[in-house]
């Protein structure tokens, strides 16, 4: 889905409109493993991923790598905290297989949702959304089987098995890769 697609699915746009917006986001192609963003960096960039997968994830004290998110096809990417209050990053962003963004910057999303009441829309309704999956996530891993976590991890996101390392899987449930192992089966 393309940026143009998606902005027009959610908001009325006209056409001009759709037409300006799109000319602030850059299109491009990122290479799989790729960082977007570093922890402890300020994130100055909103991804918009129409071919491809990221995650956010956070390295802890030991080492280990603790995925938080996974951004899939017709999402935004970025680190939301860090991103909007320009503060450093708690987490990494990474393309986690060969895929085409869409990148606009901190400024100019500002400048159009200064520019247009329907961005700030637009915001308001992404961002619900995100906020609504959070919560999802923490109820699934507060409340949940493993097994239920793990189905509703491919209900959200159905083609991530076949994208995505089941290390990174395992530590976004919340398990061990040992545990996901046996539920797979």
């Amino acid at each position: 889905m393309s940026i143009y697609e998606f902005l027009g699915t959610l908001v009325p746009f006209t056409n001009k409109e759709l037409n300006d917006i799109q000319s602030h986001f850059k299109k491009e192609t990122v290479s799989k493993s790729q960082l977007l963003v570093n922890q402890g960096d300020i994130c100055k960039t909103l991804y918009f991923i129409e071919q491809g997968m990221g995650r956010s994830f956070y390295t802890n004290e030991n080492g280990k790598e603790i995925t938080q998110w996974f951004f899939g096809v017709g999402k935004f990417m970025t680190s939301a905290d860090s991103f909007f209050q320009q503060t450093p990053s708690l987490y990494n962003l990474e393309v986690l297989v060969d895929s085409v963004v869409f990148s606009i910057s901190k400024k100019d999303i500002d400048q159009l949702f200064a520019k247009y009441h329907k961005m700030e829309k637009l915001g308001r309704l992404v961002t619900t959304e995100m906020l609504t999956k959070i919560v999802n996530k923490l109820n699934a891993i507060q409340f949940q089987t493993a097994k239920e976590r793990y189905d509703y991890m491919l209900a959200e996101f159905p083609d991530i098995v076949h994208q995505v390392p089941l290390g990174h899987i395992a530590s976004y449930l919340g398990m061990t890769q040992e545990t996901l192992s046996r539920i797979r089966k």
